[in-house]
């Protein structure tokens, strides 16, 4: 297939709110397949083991808890204190126990659910602002969370690549990068091959395109 992606269909928010489960279901998934052992292993992305990756999506979690919060009551709660702050409990989450880092883990992923399951449709609306000093509606949540789950559960280096991911996120990752990387029809015209693949570049993430252009890591 074709990189060019302008027909991508607009993604809803019952989209994003669908990928979260599904993104998280497959999440965990590929922590279960884990030994104890496993999580000191390299990830896919340069520098972190699995340990630093897992504790990452754990804070995540967390992090986009506080903007639900936010929205919900009104309380400004920034996602992270700050840039340096984040890096360090990373740092630091990535010497925990396996058993530690793989139940914060899973609590954190289900109490982001059970806060957003709160949010009423007005509350959803409410703006927030990103780690990235980005402001956008609570409604963007979901979908900042879903990138999350279904991108670093191929990060774990499990066996989960990006063949796995539902096409309809695919879709929307796609375009959402494509974007943000401001490539034009030009930078990406004779570069082919099937969504996961094509997404995968996009995404910085190891592909199987041929003569595709380098791309710096992104998420």
């Amino acid at each position: 297939m074709t990189i060019l992606i302008d027909a991508t269909p607009a993604r809803t928010f019952d989209d994003s709110r669908r990928w979260v489960t599904e993104g998280t279901a497959l999440l965990t998934d590929g922590i279960d397949r884990l030994d104890s052992a496993d999580f000191d292993g390299d990830s896919q992305l340069p520098g972190w083991t699995r340990k630093h990756l897992i504790g990452h999506v754990a804070a995540n979690s967390e992090a986009l808890g506080n903007l639900i919060s936010w929205a919900e009551t009104g309380v400004e709660k920034r996602m992270y204190a700050s840039p340096e702050q984040r890096n360090a409990d990373i740092e630091a989450a990535a010497t925990r126990p396996a058993d530690e880092l793989r139940a914060w883990c899973l609590s954190g992923a289900g109490e982001l659910e059970e806060a957003m399951d709160r949010l009423t449709p007005e509350q959803w609306e409410h703006e927030v602002i990103t780690a990235q000093l980005v402001t956008r509606k609570a409604g963007d949540v979901p979908w900042m969370r879903a990138r999350e789950v279904f991108v670093h559960a191929v990060d774990l280096g499990v066996g989960i690549t990006f063949a796995d991911l539902p096409d309809d996120f695919l879709f929307a990752l796609a375009d959402e990068i494509r974007t943000k990387r401001a490539l034009s029809d030009d930078d990406l015209r004779g570069v082919t091959g099937t969504l996961p693949e094509v997404a995968a570049w996009l995404a910085g993430r190891p592909h199987g395109l041929v003569d595709a252009p380098e791309l710096g890591p992104w998420l």
